[in-house]
């Protein structure tokens, strides 16, 4: 039998790249590199595992224009199975993301279509497969239905689950306890350093990840140019990030879940954590040495 798509749930947006040539300089202006390319954090997620040779479903919503039909054919065309519902009263999702030189990145997002996601969107789970879900589908009031019945049809179904806690700003709004409890089923936690801080309560890494290890089988921590940490039972794993120029960071950490999945996959649960890790972080760098998220 083959095996099971991993199915990703969550946002497909259009991604307006902002290569700023300075500071930004408020009141005045500043060169820059405008570049506009596939994003959304989950339709991002699918396309790398696309094209690592891991089949995958998209679950999302865009818009009835020229880009959601745009942001369409670029995922088929990369080997996503899609269940994309098309919106006709609301426009494709957009964000756009300023990148400083350096790489640091500040990111304005109008989710659009994205907000109508609902649970009729998501196809039933087969049992062992794996469920991804981007962690913004939990944070809007629209989404959020969808994005709880995900889970609990996988969770019934038998299959793993992995959730991506989104960004720290979101998830304050949202409430932490509230949070942790949306997401108890996740067998796999992929939380960047500041969400792991700030879903723990505790400031140290490495006690962030093992405090969040108490609650769900595996943690993995990413890290930016600092790498990459695994925490599960007693059991911690640091992996040094890959060389690499950071030219633009957005979809980085969209790029080391992807890696870390297929990775995770191809193991057959009994994962080996630097084998995950390695695979996540160099997904990671194919990213970061230039524009766009995918």
């Amino acid at each position: 039998m083959p095996t099971p798509p991993v199915v990703v749930v969550g946002d497909v947006c259009t991604d307006v790249v902002v290569l700023l040539a300075g500071a930004p300089a408020p009141g005045s202006d500043r060169p820059a590199s405008i570049t506009t390319r596939g994003g959304g954090a989950a339709a991002n997620v699918a396309a790398h595992l696309a094209a690592l040779g891991t089949p995958v479903q998209l679950v999302g919503c865009v818009g009835a224009d020229v880009a959601g039909e745009a942001l369409r054919r670029e995922l088929a065309a990369a080997g996503v199975a899609l269940a994309v519902r098309v919106v006709d009263s609301a426009s494709t999702g957009t964000i756009v993301s300023l990148v400083e030189p350096g790489g640091e990145r500040s990111m304005l997002a109008d989710r659009g279509a994205n907000l109508a996601l609902r649970p009729a969107d998501v196809p039933s789970p087969v049992a062992g497969g794996h469920l991804h879900l981007s962690g913004y589908t939990l944070l809007g009031a629209g989404p959020r239905a969808a994005g709880l019945a995900a889970l609990a049809a996988a969770q019934q179904a038998g299959c793993t689950i992995s959730v991506d806690p989104a960004s720290t700003g979101p998830l304050s709004d949202h409430g932490i306890d509230r949070w942790l409890t949306d997401t108890a089923a996740a067998t796999l936690l992929l939380p960047n350093a500041e969400e792991a801080r700030l879903l723990s309560g505790r400031a140290d890494l490495d006690s962030a990840a093992r405090e969040l290890a108490a609650r769900h089988p595996v943690v993995v921590v990413s890290l930016g140019a600092d790498g990459a940490l695994w925490a599960a039972g007693d059991v911690l794993v640091h992996r040094p990030a890959h060389p690499a120029t950071a030219v633009d960071t957005t979809g980085a950490g969209d790029a080391f879940t992807a890696g870390v999945l297929a990775a995770w996959r191809a193991a057959g649960g009994d994962p080996d954590p630097t084998t995950v890790l390695e695979a996540g972080l160099a997904r990671a760098a194919t990213v970061v040495g230039r524009p766009g998220a995918r």
